[in-house]
């Protein structure tokens, strides 16, 4: 079903018979509703495809947190696909014909708010991933009311463990205790900080691999 957007004289979003309405560059256009190709895909077109999927399917989990955090909207461009365009461009590589991320590369959220001073990260018996930090809330834009999160993601269980607003900036210490099937597992560990009124982040920080014990 379309849907005029400006009254009866106005473009239109959707698809009408053979025609599909959409905006472009904040211009209503109209275009033939595209024919399937039953041709398969280049080489080239099946590896973007590939890094495209493998983008999605990581970053699905993340959606609630990049919708916020990463960026900011650019024209038609949600924050979501600009997280999807950076880690296409910037945290793939090849290894042999099959892509696959670079965990340091990745960013979890992209923003102008202070980030980390000397982190410090070790996994502690119990499954607990723990952070220390200096105080630099008097610096830039950060505030002594900005709020820790940290990111663990397990690529053998293809599993995110999420922890949002677990420590204020002051508080210098956090420990992250995950659930005990990730014990012996290794872990990918992203942290970054928001501010109180949850409308700015910092750049997320990758702090390495970790065996849980």
């Amino acid at each position: 079903m379309a849907r005029i957007t400006k009254g009866i004289l106005g473009g239109f979003s959707g698809k009408v018979g053979t025609i599909v309405g959409a905006s472009w560059r904040g211009q209503d256009i109209i275009r033939s509703t595209p024919k399937p190709s039953s041709r398969p895909p280049s080489e080239k077109q099946q590896l973007q495809q590939d890094k495209f999927k493998l983008v999605i399917s990581f970053l699905q989990p993340l959606k609630n947190i990049q919708n916020r955090y990463f960026g900011s909207r650019s024209g038609s461009k949600s924050r979501v696909n600009l997280a999807v365009s950076y880690t296409i461009s910037e945290a793939i590589q090849m290894a042999g014909t099959i892509p696959e991320l670079m965990y340091n590369k990745v960013l979890i959220t992209k923003g102008d708010l202070t980030g980390f001073q000397n982190v410090v990260v070790a996994a502690q018996t119990g499954n607990i991933i723990r952070l220390t930090w200096e105080n630099n809330s008097v610096q830039g834009t950060a505030s002594e009311s900005d709020k820790v999160n940290v990111v663990c993601y397990c690529e053998e269980l293809d599993q995110f463990e999420i922890f949002e607003s677990i420590a204020l900036r002051t508080a210098l210490t956090v420990d992250a205790t995950l659930p005990a099937l990730y014990n012996g597992k290794e872990i990918q560990v992203w942290s970054y900080f928001h501010n109180s009124t949850e409308t700015l982040a910092s750049n997320s920080v990758h702090l390495g691999s970790f065996t849980l014990v």
